[in-house]
């Protein structure tokens, strides 16, 4: 019993190859109506691959390119008076996960003179602020070590102060007590906003002129959409009833905006190359029938039934599409890489998961394709065939 088992199925696997060999060689006869087939297939599976590989990167490139227009949260106090202690904060940035938080600045602001001239000192994390705002165009450098402020360029054009220049900044304490001390300036930043208007130090300065006191604001860099932020100024809310945490709308509004935008322009472009994929398939396929007319009616003089001359066919249009299918999703990878680079100058992941689907889509694709070139081999008379009519 168990021989007569493993007969068939050697007997089975004979067929199958024989099958394939002789689809195989079908396809190597006509290599220019074949090749013309599997480069419509190849460039279809390309552009499914490589515009796929995009639209699941878009997000990532999108947020981190709209990171680069400044914070996208802010956290205020219930009660202005009171402010946001530094523990708050570390409850707040522990509810964002690590590798969605790009920086977190928490800021003071102090009235203070210099030369008798009223302004705003910003007392923040000087790291945070350069990683939540990466848009400020710095003249010199970024403060480093203590003493050392960044100037708003409005600011160093009025007082005339530029890189390297020392000055006394004048401030009050809570008790009324005027404090004055030097400070050295290490960069001035132009933003054409009200950046240019104030005096950056670290939140240790200035907690060292004017003493320990809460935060006024703390702004959040994140890399999420708007429905995240959301979903996490809830959370803040309702951990911590003291807190006002909301979104900034202009960021995060637009980068949905251009996001949906660009998603649906890749499934347009997507759905447009596989349709005519689709039509120079089929177009090619009818050919290859056409010309194959004779074949065919000799296959069923022989005891060919309809259904084995489809699966021919058939067997034709899955080979082709497993190949082209392969092909595409190597140069769909190389596609979206170089469309990445241009664009966001940043590479792109090769989706290993994407490589079944782009396969199994072109061989989808390319038997859909063929089915209606297939189904007129059904209607062949052999008698008239070979009689030449």
């Amino acid at each position: 019993m168990e021989n007569k088992q493993s007969g068939e199925r050697r007997r089975h696997l004979t067929r199958q190859s024989m099958y394939w060999k002789m689809v195989g060689a079908s396809l190597a006869r006509r290599k220019s109506r074949m090749i013309t087939a599997l480069l419509a297939i190849a460039m279809g599976a390309t552009v499914l691959s490589g515009l796929v590989t995009i639209y699941y990167d878009i997000p990532r490139q999108m947020g981190k390119e709209f990171r680069s227009y400044g914070a996208n949260m802010l956290v205020m106090p219930e009660d202005s008076e009171k402010g946001i202690t530094d523990q708050q904060v570390q409850s707040i940035t522990a509810m964002v996960p690590d590798d969605k938080l790009i920086g977190v600045a928490p800021y003071i602001y102090q009235n203070a003179k210099i030369n008798e001239q009223p302004y705003i000192i910003a007392g923040t994390d000087l790291q945070g602020a350069r990683k939540n705002s990466p848009y400020w165009l710095i003249h010199g450098d970024w403060p480093e070590q203590s003493r050392q402020v960044l100037l708003g360029r409005e600011i160093a054009k009025a007082i005339n102060l530029s890189v390297g220049d020392r000055f006394t900044i004048n401030t009050s304490k809570g008790n009324g007590e005027e404090t004055a001390t030097d400070f050295v300036v290490s960069g001035t930043v132009t933003t054409g906003g009200k950046e240019e208007s104030l005096i950056f130090m670290s939140l240790e300065d200035l907690r060292s002129i004017i003493g320990d006191r809460d935060l006024d604001v703390v702004e959040y860099s994140i890399e999420a959409d708007q429905e995240e932020l959301d979903q996490l100024v809830l959370k803040i809310s309702e951990s911590d009833s003291s807190l006002i945490p909301q979104t900034v709308r202009r960021v995060t509004a637009s980068q949905d905006v251009v996001l949906g935008k660009l998603q649906s322009l890749v499934w347009i472009v997507t759905v447009i190359v596989l349709c005519i994929m689709m039509i120079c398939v089929s177009t090619t396929m009818m050919a290859v029938v056409t010309e194959r007319r004779r074949e065919i009616g000799l296959k069923k003089a022989l005891g060919a039934s309809n259904s084995g001359v489809v699966a021919d066919f058939l067997g034709e249009g899955v080979m082709l599409g497993v190949i082209g299918g392969l092909l595409g999703a190597g140069f769909g990878y190389l596609f979206a890489l170089r469309v990445s680079l241009s664009v966001f100058a940043r590479e792109v992941s090769f989706l290993w998961p994407l490589l079944p689907i782009t396969v199994l889509a072109s061989v989808v694709i390319t038997v859909v394709a063929c089915l209606i070139p297939v189904s007129k081999t059904v209607d062949i008379d052999p008698a008239l065939v070979l009689r030449g009519e």
